[in-house]
């Protein structure tokens, strides 16, 4: 989660919503992602979405079975889908996300009867992961 976290103050220093997100497999990172809306202009452009990107591409398949994905943000529907369809074995994640949160903050979608459900663990460094993002708000609003 510190390299999740590392991801997210990069991304906030480049003016995204600070979120980052690292794939492990085997003890190994094998994709990192961050939040890249605002460069990217394309509402895919989330962490996790990144970090699968370059996981699939680190595997040469989609399936991310045996994975483990870090992620300073509660995921959102968006990416709570593709985590179901990649198959990704854990999820961890740091703050809760009450207003997108897909997994328990508005809704868990995987609690839904899909035939790959990963194991959840919250609040992982919750509160470093919230302060990172309280900042960058607080920034904004300046």
């Amino acid at each position: 989660m510190r390299q999740a976290l590392d991801l997210a103050r990069e991304a906030a220093a480049a003016g995204e919503v600070p979120v980052g997100c690292v794939i492990v497999k085997d003890g190994a990172v094998i994709g990192r992602g961050r939040n890249r809306r605002e460069e990217k202009q394309q509402v895919f452009s989330h962490a996790e979405m990144e970090a699968i990107a370059q996981a699939n591409d680190a595997l040469g398949t989609w399936r991310l079975d045996g994975c483990e994905l870090y992620v300073t943000l509660e995921p959102c529907p968006m990416c709570a889908g593709a985590i179901l369809n990649a198959r990704i074995g854990r999820v961890y994640y740091g703050a809760r996300d009450e207003a997108m949160g897909a997994c328990g903050g508005v809704l868990n979608l995987f609690m839904e009867n899909f035939p790959h459900r990963p194991a959840l663990v919250g609040g992982v460094l919750a509160e470093e992961c919230r302060a990172v993002l309280s900042d960058f708000f607080r920034g904004l609003r300046g």
